[in-house]
């Protein structure tokens, strides 16, 4: 049911279904007076959505920031791997898709050549409403064989299907395995912040690497504060489904 009702979130959380709803509100309404309102209200919504720096800006303050080789420990015993960066609903399924967010990925895959982890746990089911028998886990492992990791570094966890099962059932390996004591967790740099709860809530203490920024330096050029762009509706999307997600994992105690 929860799974359920955080695609229905997603959805309500749309910033162009807000567009739309003020749009469909100014069309119905027979005052004047109430449709300029509305139709204002549309156009200041899609100034603020489509507004490159606003969203920079509040991607900057949520996302949390790179960490420095140098700040993490030696050598851990694992990078925490988790997914939601490739599609496995996209055939034919004789190659792996990969969408944003794959420097997870390679962020993982740098830790280990170089040499500041021994092993790379791979956490991740499907995100489909429905489990499919086919893993986002299983998809980069593939890729991480293709770099040449050997199945003696890889451990996979492919029965999560969310962030809260992410932390779960890494705990319930490392519970099993020891010797995986000092960890490393690579996310999006968006969702770190989330993932970081859930794994802290766990009784897991992992140090942060967020990876995927989404963000830009600010800049003081005019196409960064004034040209709108339709990839900042995307990007308010994205942050506020991260947003409500930490709000409702709050709330339910699962950070």
């Amino acid at each position: 049911m929860f799974f359920l009702l955080s695609k229905l979130l997603d959805f309500l959380l749309l910033p162009v279904l807000w567009l739309m709803v003020l749009l469909l509100a100014a069309w119905l309404t027979r005052r004047p007076a109430r449709r300029r309102a509305w139709l204002l209200a549309a156009l200041a919504l899609l100034v603020v959505s489509t507004n490159t720096a606003l969203v920079n800006e509040a991607l900057l303050a949520w996302e949390l920031p790179p960490v420095r080789l140098r700040e993490l420990p030696a050598r851990a015993d694992a990078a925490v791997l988790l997914t939601g960066i490739t599609s496995v609903s996209k055939s034919p399924h004789d190659r792996v898709y990969l969408h944003e967010g794959a420097d997870r990925l390679t962020n993982a895959l740098w830790l280990w050549r170089a040499g500041r982890v021994r092993h790379i746990l791979v956490s991740g089911g499907s995100g489909a409403m429905l489990q499919k028998a086919h893993t986002e886990a299983a998809d980069l492992i593939t890729l991480l064989h293709l770099a040449g990791v050997p199945d003696s570094v890889i451990i996979k966890e492919d029965q999560s299907r969310n962030t809260r099962e992410n932390a779960l059932f890494t705990q319930r390996i490392v519970q099993a395995r020891p010797e995986l004591d000092t960890l490393i967790l690579v996310t999006s740099a968006f969702h770190q912040r989330r993932a970081l709860g859930c794994f802290t809530k766990a009784g897991l203490q992992p140090h942060p690497f967020p990876a995927g920024f989404l963000t830009s330096d600010r800049a003081a050029t005019p196409d960064y504060w004034l040209v709108p762009s339709a990839e900042a509706l995307s990007r308010w999307s994205l942050l506020l489904h991260e947003m409500s997600g930490y709000v409702v994992y709050k709330v339910l105690g699962y950070l």
